[in-house]
């Protein structure tokens, strides 16, 4: 099945893969804004194309019957890969259960793959129930923001929101909202029963190539304990903790964010220039 994608820019091709049940925005929502700053920093520098593909089932991507788990949407990232980028060198930028389906696809590609970047992905177990976890906590609260959303916004966005503010939740209603409402349950549920990929997502051998691993200190999704047993398959990674941050964490970290990903897109374009 095709998936539907949104693309800006040229250059260098860049995959990015949102997280479970949002679309596509997602991952616009902070990389776009990060690309046209970068490239306003550095005029005449490596250009980029972005490619921004609906998972199956979420946005506006169908999802069939063919789809029984996640080794059928790892599938579906390989042949959009194949289509899109052919056998062309690329970047991949992946977030939470997109970030797991990224590390498979840069394990099978670790020739291609210029540089891995991972923001709250699952770690080393797929299952939540089997995660180390911390507890929920909201480091920033706005009473008077939560007390005046409708309760399925409360939810939605209470759910995971660390910092509570009109910021976080503009972003929240722009980016990650819509593809909620768009995803098809009915089909997730399904590919959810054989949620975990029947091959650990890193081989044998390192990933040598520049990575970077952002994780929140309060993302009670996919925590950061877990993620950091990961570490030493990937000898070239950054990897950072940072407070004040849950499963959101594109929306209450932005700025450390940028300058994360913009250290790692220096790595490596410097590894590529050698």
């Amino acid at each position: 099945m095709p998936m539907h994608f949104v693309t800006h820019g040229s250059g260098t091709p860049v995959l990015a893969i949102h997280g479970w049940t949002p679309d596509h925005r997602l991952m616009t929502g902070f990389l776009e804004p990060f690309f046209a700053r970068r490239a306003a920093a550095h005029p005449g520098g490596p250009s980029y194309r972005r490619l921004y593909p609906d998972l199956p089932g979420m946005g506006q991507t169908e999802i069939t019957e063919k789809y029984q788990g996640s080794d059928d949407m790892l599938d579906a990232v390989q042949g959009f890969v194949d289509h899109m980028v052919g056998d062309a060198p690329f970047l991949l930028v992946g977030e939470s259960y997109g970030g797991y389906l990224a590390r498979a696809v840069a394990g099978a590609r670790p020739e291609q793959v210029l540089g891995l970047a991972l923001v709250c992905p699952i770690g080393t177990e797929a299952r939540r129930s089997r995660r180390t976890l911390p507890p929920h906590t909201v480091i920033a609260s706005d009473p008077d923001l939560m007390a005046g959303l409708l309760p399925a916004d409360a939810a939605a966005y209470g759910d995971l929101a660390v910092v509570q503010s009109p910021e976080t939740y503009r972003r929240f209603r722009k980016e990650v909202a819509p593809g909620l409402a768009l995803a098809d349950d009915a089909g997730l549920v399904r590919v959810a029963r054989r949620y975990e990929l029947t091959t650990f997502p890193e081989p044998g051998a390192p990933f040598e190539r520049p990575a970077l691993i952002v994780t929140g200190r309060q993302d009670d999704n996919t925590g950061y304990a877990d993620v950091y047993a990961l570490l030493e398959h990937y000898p070239r990674a950054t990897f950072a903790v940072l407070d004040r941050a849950g499963h959101n964490l594109q929306l209450e970290q932005p700025v450390l964010l940028d300058a994360f990903l913009d250290e790692w897109l220096d790595r490596v374009e410097e590894a590529a220039a050698r």
